[in-house]
């Protein structure tokens, strides 16, 4: 089969692989009908390249129809229309059952340390080929898999994959009061989403990013949007009478701008060898903190932030002076996808009040995704999110 492979950093090809086979009983095989390209994919792209290999298949946000299953998946059937969420799941240990599926403890990748394993995302979470390819292996596919309904184009259900639960943890960590104020750094897929969740539960919602299409996209929806820059701090109290907003999402994670020494970090791993690469990012503050320490800075007294931006760095400096006098509470981790979906189903609509429909801004062949890639790192073409058709 065909499938988008990592073969360096910003080296991607479309590659012939190995078809997928039934490896164990709860497995299943998907033909993939649409799978995304994700911000975090980026960081893959970037930064992330200690931890991946050469010939690695990308992608965790597919979805597609059954094409097998094994012996111990009673709950699908060939033919079956389904989602996967990007976090590999059995929904039935101690991590499952308190509805924290990102932390599963039949996946979870002990020799690295790390929470559930994920689709397409390096050795740090399993090193399991994703879902940008035409077939895909589903482990735990006797709880991971959402089927759908028959009839609505792809567009409407493939965000369950990743985008809408961790939109909707987010939201949900962010724990704005009612009637209370909600800003959202990045505005791009994740914040974009989060920023129409904070709008549809009622909350006053002011969007940051620096690219004008994004910042037109949400303000078409009635965010109030402002452009990122040196006072934009002092806007936003402005807008909140000077106290800031009930609640802070940082949307962007490692690849915020505005921090040089991180910035010469990541290019400094991009350059190194896997070893010393992977020793630095455990050891050295490598993220651009730029994101977060402005969300710390926005945030009212007594508010909370919510991290859904991946960082990566294990040796972040963080203001903890400034953390503790404010009385910040802080919200982060992978998204939790099962917990969310019975919320969020129902929202997916005709009426689409979230605009799931047209979210994605480009749908493109699997083929052209080493392009498709290139176009989304460099916010080009107002690349916002981009679906990829085997």
């Amino acid at each position: 089969m065909k499938a988008l492979t990592w073969q360096g950093k910003r080296k991607i090809e479309y590659s012939e692989v190995p078809d997928p086979v039934i490896k164990e009983p709860t497995d299943a095989i998907i033909e993939v009908t649409s799978t995304g390209i994700c911000g975090s994919d980026l960081h893959l792209y970037e930064v992330m390249a200690p931890y991946l290999e050469p010939g690695d298949v990308l992608g965790h946000e597919p979805m597609g129809v059954v094409v097998e299953t094994g012996a111990e998946v009673p709950n699908l059937k060939a033919g079956d229309r389904v989602v996967i969420p990007f976090g590999i799941a059995c929904g039935s240990c101690f991590m499952c059952d308190r509805g924290l599926q990102s932390q599963c403890e039949t996946t979870q990748v002990r020799d690295e340390g790390m929470g559930a394993a994920l689709f397409g995302y390096t050795r740090l979470y399993g090193q399991v080929p994703g879902g940008q390819a035409e077939y895909l292996r589903v482990p735990q596919a006797q709880y991971g898999p959402i089927v759908v309904p028959e009839g609505p184009a792809d567009d409407r259900f493939v965000f369950l994959s990743d985008v809408l639960p961790t939109a909707w943890q987010a939201v949900e960590y962010a724990a704005v009061p009612e009637g209370g104020t909600l800003a959202v750094i990045g505005l791009g897929p994740i914040g974009d989403m989060a920023a129409r969740i904070g709008l549809h539960r009622g909350c006053r919602v002011i969007g940051i990013d620096l690219v004008p299409e994004r910042l037109g996209r949400s303000q078409a929806r009635g965010v109030e949007t402002l452009t990122y820059s040196a006072d934009v701090a002092e806007q936003v109290r402005h807008l909140t009478g000077g106290r800031g907003p009930d609640s802070v999402i940082d949307a962007v994670g490692m690849e915020a701008h505005g921090s040089p020494k991180a910035q010469a970090a990541h290019k400094l791993v991009g350059l190194m060898p896997s070893g010393l690469a992977e020793k630095m990012m455990e050891t050295v503050g490598v993220d651009r903190l730029a994101a977060f320490y402005l969300a710390i800075e926005l945030v009212r007294r007594g508010g909370t932030i919510s991290l859904s931006g991946v960082y990566g760095g294990a040796a972040d400096p963080l203001p903890m002076l400034t953390m503790f006098d404010k009385q910040i509470s802080l919200r982060m981790g992978q998204g939790n996808v099962r917990r969310w979906v019975d919320d969020i189903l129902p929202l997916l609509t005709d009426d689409d009040p979230l605009g799931v429909d047209a979210f994605a801004t480009h749908h493109v062949p699997l083929s052209d995704g080493p392009a498709a890639y290139a176009m989304f790192q460099k916010k080009q073409d107002g690349a916002v999110k981009v679906l990829l058709k085997p």
